[in-house]
């Protein structure tokens, strides 16, 4: 057994570091070391800010409040070892290793942007939704408006959109954006058609993931969350693209399709009516969620949007806001009532 696939098997018994796809798990692993606590040796303090996620590995972690009392022990290889150790920020309590203590140390920020790049669906495609055929680059700016992604933007933004959008001819066989690479633009297909396939640990050639014409638009997902493409796009045909810069995206179509609110905020829209959607993986909502929430994991939105009702409006939550952003713009560019809790439910009180 290769020291790879001891540490991904590690990482396996850990939520929600299971629920990753085995080639992010393995880029992961390769960025995680074991560490070892002496005896009464402390692991955090209460108040420490730094956006580490830890899990026990083996040994026991005491956990105590600011009265110095113990408040849990978090035993190696137990169920709630499973979990992520006290990981509220600031801590709320201080960790201190009763014993020789094994620990994995993660960047929260890190693995937040992997789980959302690994969830965001299939590939990166937002289906239009009008009835227009391939009849040319001329409507492109038509089909692009009639998508109800346009419609929740400020007229004046919407100009400006046109406005700095700049266009690049492409030959066939020409790739625009390859997989794992940072997303920088949102593009539109003005003209000729694209091929989207995706790379896995089995097939480097890539799967075929869908064919886009006219209108259709890419690219959002690896801009709404900071993530890195997870598709390749390859020109089939001659053509044309319009694109959009990262910056000019988020200020003028992402920022305003998202409606983020606070959790005083949030709990009057579900005394209204509303209901809290929980996108993070079903282990993470298991060990904890907020009351009446129901649990569609991001991965699963696309398959699962047509169970929703479009008369509700839904809060979405995760841990932090980045995954749950994400699976807003795409409930909002289909149509659906969304916000998005500031912050996540890492924010609020337990």
């Amino acid at each position: 057994m290769t020291s790879e696939q001891l540490d991904m098997n590690l990482l396996k018994k850990f939520s929600p570091l299971d629920g990753l796809k085995r080639d992010n798990l393995a880029a992961l692993a390769r960025k995680v070391q074991i560490r070892e606590l002496s005896p009464q040796q402390l692991l955090f303090k209460e108040g420490d800010t730094e956006k580490r996620t830890i899990y026990i590995v083996s040994g026991s972690l005491e956990l105590i409040d600011d009265q110095g009392k113990v408040e849990e022990i978090i035993e190696g290889g137990s169920d709630i070892a499973r979990n992520p150790v006290a990981a509220i920020f600031p801590r709320r309590v201080t960790g201190r290793a009763r014993n020789r203590v094994q620990y994995i140390s993660i960047d929260s920020d890190l693995l937040d942007v992997m789980l959302t790049w690994d969830q965001t669906g299939s590939y990166e495609v937002s289906e239009l939704k009008g009835e227009t055929e391939d009849t040319g680059s001329d409507d492109w700016m038509t089909m692009l408006l009639q998508t109800k992604a346009f419609h929740k933007i400020p007229p004046a933004n919407i100009q400006a959109i046109f406005m700095r959008m700049q266009q690049i001819n492409y030959k066939a066989g020409d790739v625009v954006l390859k997989q794992g690479t940072e997303g920088d633009y949102f593009y539109v297909l003005t003209n000729g058609k694209c091929l989207v396939t995706r790379e896995t640990p089995l097939n480097k050639d890539g799967i075929k993931l869908a064919e886009l014409v006219v209108g259709d638009t890419f690219g959002e997902e690896a801009l709404i969350s900071d993530a890195k493409r997870n598709a390749t796009v390859t020109m089939t045909t001659d053509g044309a693209i319009m694109r959009l810069g990262k910056e000019d995206f988020k200020r003028l179509l992402n920022e305003p399709m998202l409606d983020w609110v606070s959790m005083t905020e949030a709990e009057e829209i579900i005394k209204n009516g509303g209901k809290w959607l929980d996108v993070r993986l079903p282990s993470e909502f298991e060990n904890r969620h907020l009351d009446g929430a129901i649990n569609i994991p991001l991965y699963f939105i696309r398959l699962k949007i047509n169970t929703l009702d479009e008369n509700v409006d839904y809060v979405l939550c995760c841990d932090t806001g980045r995954r749950s952003s994400a699976g807003a713009y795409i409930l909002s560019e289909r149509g659906y009532k969304a916000h998005v809790l500031r912050d996540g439910i890492n924010a609020v009180q337990p």
